[in-house]
Order: C-alpha cells, then structure tokens, then sequence
C-alpha cells in the first residue's frame, strides 16, 4: 500500500507540469502599435449675433409717450427710437428763454449806461466814482447773461434727453419699454445691433479645449441651408467656465455672410486641426486592473504576454487613444485578450483566422 500511495503520488506530480512545459500556444490576434497624427474634425451648433452691440437708455427718467420702433427695424444714425413726456422740459425752456431775453435787455441798458457815463466824465458832469459804478453794473450784467445762456443749454438739453436716438445705423434687437411705462434714467430701453458684422457664438466643451483651437479655416453654414456654407475666424475664447454647462463661451467673427444672414439664427460650426502622435488600440484590446484599463503585451522572444497598465486619453468609436503605457513598436494582443493571463504563451494569428 505503501508502494501504491508513492506511485500514484508520482503520476499526478508528473500530470501537474504537464499544463507549465507542455502547454499549447493561443492563437491570437496582435497589433504592433505605432504612433500617428490624425486630422480631427468637430461641429457644434452656435447662434448668429452682432459683432458690436450696445443698451440704448434715456439718460433722465420718465414716463414713455411713444415708442417709434418695432423689434428688428433698421434703424439709421440720429433716427428717434422712443420719446418721454417733455412737459416739465419745454416749460423749462421757455422760462430759459424768457430769463435770456430779459438778461439781454440788461446788458444792452448797461453798456448805454457805461457810455453816457464816460462822456459825461469827460466833460467834467459826473464823478469818476459815478462812473465806477456804472461799470460794475456792466460786469454783473455780463455774468447774468451769461448764467441765463448756461439755463437755455442745460433746458434745451434737457428737453433732446428725453427723445432717444439712434447713435449710429443699426438693428433694433431688443425692446424693453412700452407708451405708458414708467423708466428711470439709465434704465436699458433698446438693445441695439451696431451695423459692423456678424460674429457666431458657440458653447464649446472644456475638453475640445485642451489642445489649442483652431484659429482660421472655419466652416459656417446655416442650419435652415446647410449647402450654403461661409467662412470664420476666432475672434475670443472666454478664459472662465460655465459651472452649469462645463462649457467655454467662443466666438467666430464671419468674414464674409451670405445675403439674409439674420441675428439670432442658429448656426453650425466646424473645425479640424491635427491631433499630437498617439498609439490607438481597438476596444478588443482592453482589458483592466484593480487600479484601471491595461492591455495585454508580448514579449517577441519568448512570446509569453505581460498585462500592461496604461492611461487612456480619450474614447471614440470603434478604438480608445493611449495617453501612456504604450510604446511604439509593442506587439498587443487585440482578440483573445480575454482567454490571457500572465505568463501565457501565444502565437500571432491573422484577422481572418
């Protein structure tokens, strides 16, 4: 018996190294990894807008008594946009007015006063003290003429402040009052589109954001006709991001728009650049650790394989990008990844295999 137990012991230590030295190969599919840079393209869909806009407000508070414009009217430089009611402002003109003319009856008198009182000095009938006093009353006279000119400018300026004016030809692309509405001075009546171009704004992930982005070579085209395609430029990358979105605000200027381009109308944008040399690996390639993605090397003598922890840049269909781990030229197991474990032997198969 005990001879037995000492055979059998044998047999199965003879079994058990047959899997380590007489183990077949698994046929697997490799690729050998390299490097390339690659065109990226990308399209986001953006809103047409004024390249320069500005809030058009009364500089003095009031009621509104007529509104001239509708929104989306052209609108040329001087034209008025709204009015507020100018009572108060044409009864101060006419005080203004009737405080210049009774200035101007003083000042006249003086002078006719100064000049009877130099010749009656002359000729010895009056005082020069007389005469003095004359002349002071000239100056005060001067001085209220002049104070009753600074009133008739600050009335009559008073009364253009409550008509609201077009600085210069623009679109009308908000309206914030209606006859009737009561507006403080300052208060945004109009916002207005300054007739100097267009430029599309877009919301753009944070991610496409990481290498530099494309400056020129934009391609615009109207979602309503896509056929119809202009050109932009980056104008100006927002340094801030939006907490809510995670996006960055970036805006194109339009270098040349087609006929009926239209504030507000929404847009797609898009972009290539050229990517930095990177290792792409199918998606069969991957596999994982306890600490995250890996893919299976082999070792082209002894074609044993090794799991590999790498970091993954980015996803796209069909393939992941390989930030680290990889080096160009290593031989990586694609199909049959999932039969592997360290130290197993493989032999390299085609894809039609």
């Amino acid at each position: 018996m005990k001879r037995l137990a000492i055979a059998w012991t044998a047999v199965l230590a003879v079994f058990s190294l047959v899997p380590a030295y007489g183990e077949t190969p698994l046929a697997v599919e490799i690729v050998v990894a390299q490097k390339s840079a690659e065109r990226q393209t990308f399209s986001l869909t953006g809103e047409i807008r004024a390249r320069e806009s500005l809030m058009a407000s009364f500089p003095i508070g009031g009621r509104v008594t007529e509104v001239l414009v509708e929104l989306g009217d052209k609108v040329e430089e001087g034209q008025p946009l709204a009015r507020l009611d100018s009572i108060q402002q044409e009864l101060a003109v006419r005080t203004a007015e009737a405080g210049l003319t009774t200035a101007k009856a003083d000042y006249r008198q003086a002078v006719e006063d100064l000049d009877r009182a130099e010749a009656l000095l002359s000729s010895g009938a009056t005082t020069r003290a007389a005469r003095d006093g004359t002349y002071d009353a000239l100056r005060a006279a001067e001085g209220v003429l002049e104070q009753a000119n600074a009133d008739l400018d600050r009335a009559t300026k008073a009364l253009a402040d409550t008509v609201l004016r077009s600085p210069s030809a623009s679109t009308v692309i908000s309206r914030n009052v209606e006859p009737g509405q009561i507006i403080g001075a300052a208060q945004t009546a109009m916002e207005l589109a300054l007739d100097k171009g267009f430029e599309a704004v877009f919301e753009v992930p944070e991610v496409l954001l990481i290498d530099p982005a494309p400056v020129s070579d934009i391609s615009l085209s109207r979602l309503s006709r896509p056929e119809e395609q202009f050109d932009g430029r980056a104008s100006e990358v927002s340094p801030l991001i939006d907490d809510r979105t995670g996006t960055v605000l970036a805006k194109v200027e339009v270098l040349n728009p087609p006929a009926g381009l239209g504030y507000g109308e929404p847009v797609r944008g898009t972009a290539s650049r050229m990517t930095v040399p990177q290792v792409s690996l199918p998606f069969s390639a991957m596999s994982a650790t306890v600490d995250g993605p890996a893919v299976w090397r082999v070792d082209r003598e002894s074609m044993q394989v090794t799991l590999l922890p790498v970091s993954v840049d980015r996803y796209e269909t069909g393939r992941f990008l390989v930030g680290s781990g990889v080096e160009e030229g290593d031989w990586i197991v694609t199909k049959g990844a999932q039969l592997l474990y360290p130290g197993r032997t493989v032999r390299r198969v085609g894809a039609d295999q």
